[in-house]
């Protein structure tokens, strides 16, 4: 799969009292990318849980704050799988401002069993959609 991009436009809320994106707002903005990836292959997250007893939980999060995002930027977010394991997936995530990154991020995600709080493998549906990724 080529990667997935998410246009999010800056807010006031999303800023500190310089007018610059709040350091912890780059995160957010990674979480709806991938939570809107899920979606576009189809997998809404309420689903996973309630039919199938699967959610996911980040285990690993390192970014790099390269430039900073402004009040009423409009970014692009983007998500690419780099490593689909049988109950794990690991991610890059970008955030730009037109051509120029801002912040990148290396996202390692576990799927768990909701009951259970265990690493429990993807569904089948699932696991077939993030198979082609690579």
């Amino acid at each position: 799969m080529t990667e997935f991009h998410l246009p999010i436009r800056v807010y006031y809320e999303d800023t500190d009292v310089a007018g610059l994106v709040y350091h912890s707002n780059y995160l957010n903005f990674m979480e709806r990318c991938r939570t809107e990836w899920l979606r576009e292959l189809g997998f809404e997250q309420t689903d996973l849980k309630n039919d199938h007893d699967r959610i996911f939980v980040v285990r690993h999060t390192g970014v790099d704050y390269l430039k900073p995002a402004l009040f009423n930027d409009l970014l692009r977010v983007t998500s690419e799988v780099t490593k689909v394991g049988r109950a794990s997936l690991d991610l890059q995530q970008h955030i730009y401002r037109e051509d120029t990154l801002l912040c990148r991020g290396d996202i390692k995600l576990a799927c768990i069993a909701a009951s259970s709080l265990r690493p429990s493998a993807f569904p089948s549906p699932l696991a077939e959609a993030l198979t082609p990724s690579l």
